[in-house]
């Protein structure tokens, strides 16, 4: 019976408070409580959709909101500090404070067990070294570029407009205008707010071709040039997949197709706005390589590349063997880890699709070092990066740069809520929702980019000086420690392995990918080898 209890109590409190109101009209509040927790438990009793709802009425709108602020208690009142979940409170808290430019040191210690599995750090000199100048840079373009681009060693990664909201778009391209770095467009193409500060742009180019498209979706040239030869934008990335849904298109429904994004995107309002999970323009390694060459050829010869997420690896050998038969490179190639990504994306994908960015990332590294090609072609990595730790240690495993999404969000004010696909995001950030983002200061939330930048450039241009380094260039594998047990340590250089310049070419490394599936890549096809097709059919029959 005490399932039924909330309920009875409202029918029998209701009309006592209707009673006591005639003396005290205070009551009045009192009544009016009790007659919604009566209907509402009515409604409760007599539904038949939910038996939860009928066998606690009432009650079980309490479940419901508490429920509902889960994400928000445990944020707030459980989560220890160390807790991924899935950025830790010490990140975002470390984020804050640069980004507003409060002393980012700590007291008493350490919270990580120096002990404990996996626990890294990055060894120190005897004899520090002295860097005047943290604006540590790269510069990207290979033999086919005539206009190559000296970047920071931290950018912004690819967040579409539609995605962010406008005020969200200028923050961040003021920031990077400041700081001297860029910000990638997200497939989403260039919106007017990521030319209004003159910040550098990446501009991405995804399967649906945004901004440079032709009614029917397919890849225009003519509207590509417009685009591409904005000397705001520095360099031109072909998405092939991203960190947070490999392999998954994407559909922004004609009810969010304002006229605003219409236009960015070069799409009819009123109609769902498709990102097919492949590209049309290109249907080979051989045809990817070509597209490429002939995007650098279309924007005036400036750097050109693509941004994946490993996912077969004969897929990605198969465009490593198209460069080194065809000669066509591209300038530059960004590794999105399968942890990264701001977009929303399924529960499975999320969890389960594609190549996290450590292995990912020296792969790629690997890969191209044992073609002899490494030399030419620059490397990007993002996946979770936030500190300048987090950068040392991905430019030591063979990344030149490194691409941050959700950590330049934080230093916006992101205090994840994890709301990012309900357009409720309660920042502003992350909606277009105008009674929101209205609320998002660019003015100030630029200072905030661009101090997080700065703040933890210094902090990375420590770390090399402690290293005994001078630029993040001189990083290696060597550098980095990790705990691989209670009683062993072991530097990344010696954990993994790592092919030396031309090895692929002198004959079949001892590495099990390589060993497997380095033989069977084609240039001519994504298809899967035919052994391992061959293997499909015989399960099928």
């Amino acid at each position: 019976m005490h399932r039924y209890l909330a309920y009875l109590l409202a029918i029998v409190l209701f009309p006592a408070s209707v009673m006591l109101a005639f003396k005290w009209p205070v009551w009045y509040w009192g009544a009016a409580l009790f007659a919604v927790m009566v209907i509402i438990g009515t409604v409760d009793v007599l539904q038949n959709r939910s038996a939860l709802r009928r066998n606690y009425p009432v009650l079980v709108h309490f479940r419901y909101f508490f429920e509902s602020i889960g994400p928000e208690i445990r944020q707030y009142f459980i989560q220890n500090d160390l807790e991924n979940v899935p950025f830790s409170r010490q990140d975002r808290s470390l984020v804050y404070r640069r980004s507003r430019n409060e002393m980012d040191v700590l007291p008493f210690g350490t919270l990580r067990s120096a002990y404990q599995v996996d626990y890294e750090w990055i060894n120190h000199s005897m004899r520090p070294a002295r860097i005047d100048n943290t604006d540590f840079r790269v510069t990207i373009g290979g033999p086919a570029c005539t206009q190559p681009y000296s970047a920071s060693v931290f950018n912004i990664s690819a967040m579409s407009f539609g995605a962010l909201s406008a005020n969200a778009v200028r923050a961040l391209n003021g920031g990077a205008k400041l700081g001297n770095f860029a910000q990638d467009t997200g497939e989403g193409s260039i919106s007017p707010y990521h030319r209004e500060r003159g910040g550098d742009l990446i501009w991405e180019i995804g399967s649906g071709y945004f901004g440079c498209r032709d009614a029917q979706g397919n890849f225009n040239e003519e509207r590509f040039i417009e685009n591409a030869c904005s000397d705001q934008v520095k360099m031109i990335e072909i998405k092939l997949s991203q960190g947070a849904k490999p392999g998954h298109g994407g559909v922004l429904p004609a009810a969010k197709v304002s006229e605003e994004i219409a236009l960015t995107r070069g799409v009819p309002m009123g109609v769902d706005c498709v990102s097919p999970p492949g590209h049309s323009a290109f249907s080979t390694p051989v045809e990817l390589l070509q597209f490429v060459a002939r995007l650098r050829e279309l924007s005036g010869g400036k750097p050109v590349g693509f941004k994946l997420a490993i996912g077969h690896p004969w897929e990605w050998f198969g465009i490593a063997k198209a460069m080194q038969e065809t000669g066509l490179m591209p300038d530059y190639i960004v590794v999105d880890g399968a942890e990264g990504g701001t977009g929303a994306a399924p529960v499975e994908f999320m969890d389960h699709v594609g190549v996290p960015m450590n292995e990912a990332l020296m792969l790629v590294h690997n890969t191209l070092v044992g073609l002899n090609i490494r030399q030419y072609i620059h490397i990007g990595a993002a996946g979770k990066i936030t500190s300048a730790f987090d950068i040392a240690r991905t430019i030591s495993m063979g990344a030149d740069w490194c691409n941050a999404g959700r950590a330049f969000m934080f230093s916006l004010g992101c205090i994840q809520a994890l709301s990012c696909h309900t357009d409720k995001c309660p920042t502003g950030i992350a909606t277009q929702d105008r009674a929101r983002s209205s609320n998002l200061d660019p003015t100030h939330k630029t200072a905030r980019v661009f101090n997080y930048h700065r703040n933890t450039m210094r902090a990375l241009g420590e770390l090399l000086c402690a290293a005994g380094l001078t630029h993040t260039d001189q990083l290696g594998p060597e550098h980095i420690l990790r705990r691989v047990s209670p009683t062993q340590i072991r530097s990344l250089g010696s954990l993994y392995r790592f092919l030396e310049p031309g090895e692929l070419l002198q004959g079949q490394p001892e590495h099990s990918v390589f060993r497997d599936y380095w033989p069977l890549a084609r240039t001519d096809s994504f298809d899967p080898p035919a052994r391992i097709q061959a293997l499909r059919d015989s399960r099928l029959h």
